[in-house]
């Protein structure tokens, strides 16, 4: 049994669908900040630090601010 973490990612701007595929398990949905400016948010599954960092690359890759990166929550799966 392995401990899968999901986390939820915020970025300003928004990624579009052409780019969605590049976050694998990922859900993308897209909502503004308080100031009104665009925030892409992702959730999904993260199996280890080292599969998060690949994440956080690619948002870097697209030249995204990240705003906020956060464990939702751990589950067990086999």
């Amino acid at each position: 049994m392995m401990e899968q973490t999901i986390v939820q990612i915020q970025v300003q701007g928004w990624i579009g669908e052409l780019w969605e595929d590049w976050f694998d398990d990922m859900t993308l949905t897209h909502g503004h900040a308080q100031d009104d400016s665009p925030v892409t948010t992702l959730i999904g599954p993260v199996a280890d630090q080292a599969a998060l960092r690949s994440l956080l690359v690619r948002i870097w890759d697209l030249n995204l601010t990240v705003i906020s990166v956060n464990r939702v929550t751990s589950m067990f799966c086999e």
